[in-house]
This record gives structure tokens, sequence and C-alpha cells, in this order.
């Protein structure tokens, strides 16, 4: 799941990325945003899921892909968008342009 917040005085939006599983799950997210090195998401109990935010520029799109248990490829279900990359397979999109 994907939420997002804008800033009215800044070029960036806050976006959260929330992935459910279970707690003994090991959850990474990576993307275009960090060069694709996967970052350890954290778990809220309260929740069931691993979340994590990031601040990216605005009007612009980021592929990404979560990573479960460092060996299977995720997308994000709620994601804005799809597209194909370079192994056949989808990428996640996050869109941060203004609606």
């Amino acid at each position: 799941m994907l939420t997002k917040r804008f800033f009215k005085t800044k070029q960036e939006a806050e976006v959260t990325f929330e992935f459910a599983a279970e707690a003994d799950t090991h959850v990474s997210l990576a993307g275009e945003f960090n060069d694709w090195q996967p970052v350890s998401m954290k778990y809220v109990k309260k929740d069931q899921v691993f979340r994590t935010k990031l601040r990216l520029p605005t009007e612009q799109d980021f592929q990404f892909k979560y990573l479960i248990n460092e060996q299977e490829w995720q997308n994000d279900h709620a994601a804005d968008h799809y597209l194909l990359n370079e192994f056949g397979t989808d990428n996640s999109v996050v869109s941060t342009v203004r609606v």
C-alpha cells in the first residue's frame, strides 16, 4: 500500500510504503530512489505490516519492488502503475506528480 503527503513549501513528497506479511518475514524495499539497494523495512505489530517512509522529489515516477526473505521479489498491489523491466517482469511505480 502507498500513501503520499505533499508539502506546500517543498518540492518533495513523503511516501509511506507498506507491505503486509507475517512478523517472522524479512521485507526490504528497493527501487530507483536507492539504486536498487534493498533497505530493511520495520515491522509494525499493531497494523501487522512492514512500513517505511521516504521523501521523494515531486513530479517524478519511481520504479520499486519489495524483496521478501532476501530471495523473492514482489510488487505493490496498490502501485500507481507498473512497467515492464529488463527481466521480463513488472516493476511497481509510485508517482509523485501532484494531482
